[in-house]
């Protein structure tokens, strides 16, 4: 009789420590001092956390240096995965699709829909769903990107014109968003859309996807470095 494998464990994917020592080491060769840093906050936060239960429990050390271990090692990994979606982000800036990638470390909530529109030229524009409403992404050259966000924006309007819409351009240049600052920038976004109406708009925007042309998508693959710092920061 033939043995039922578990779905759950699929030999091709990577454990969690695994991928806890590749992401370290995909940090290592942006950030050449990960190790010292994560050396001293361990101890700086585990030395803190000892004092602090040294003053409660005088009359025993295993409950403080439990205590210490454990909160040096919880203040480790918040550093370490902040530090590992900084490199993460470094190593992809720049290619097509970046933008879509960095957006994968948006909590629940959001639904991000990569290269709704795009020239010939690799300028794409994305789409972000979430309490903010409908925000536009666009990544690439300013000049042409512009007239592309508008004609994307006139879509979208014909369809949800009651939904807010906002347009980021993503960059170094003035009026731009830094792709490593894109994440906090869409969250900090005033909420226009409640999540009982998303569905909704969700409807209606599939159906505008539906009667696009079939045109490529641009080339090069679209960048997959952002899933180790996503699973760090999401404690995956």
């Amino acid at each position: 009789m033939a043995k039922k494998t578990d779905p759950t464990k699929d030999g091709s994917k990577p454990g969690r420590i695994k991928q806890v020592v590749q992401s370290y080491q995909m940090t290592k060769t942006r950030d050449p001092r990960i190790g010292l840093v994560l050396l001293g906050t361990f101890l700086l936060a585990g030395l803190g956390g000892f004092a602090l239960m040294l003053l409660v429990y005088r009359s025993t050390l295993v409950v403080p240096i439990v205590f210490g271990v454990l909160v040096g090692t919880l203040v480790t990994m918040i550093v370490f995965g902040r530090r590992a979606q900084r490199s993460a982000l470094a190593q992809i800036e720049g290619q097509p699709g970046a933008a879509a990638a960095a957006l994968g470390l948006l909590r629940r909530g959001w639904q991000t829909d990569p290269a709704v529109g795009f020239t010939k030229q690799q300028d794409v524009v994305h789409r972000l769903v979430g309490p903010p409403g409908i925000v536009l992404i666009g990544e690439g050259n300013p000049n042409r990107l512009k007239p592309l966000m508008a004609s994307e924006r006139r879509k979208h309007e014909r369809v949800v014109s009651e939904t807010a819409i906002t347009e980021v351009y993503v960059g170094n240049g003035p009026d731009e968003v830094p792709l490593r600052k894109l994440v906090r920038h869409v969250s900090k976004l005033p909420k226009n859309l409640k999540p009982a109406a998303m569905t909704d708009v969700l409807a209606r925007l599939k159906a505008l996807d539906a009667n696009r042309s079939n045109v490529p998508l641009p080339k090069g693959p679209m960048p997959t470095s952002m899933k180790g710092a996503r699973q760090n920061m999401r404690g995956r």
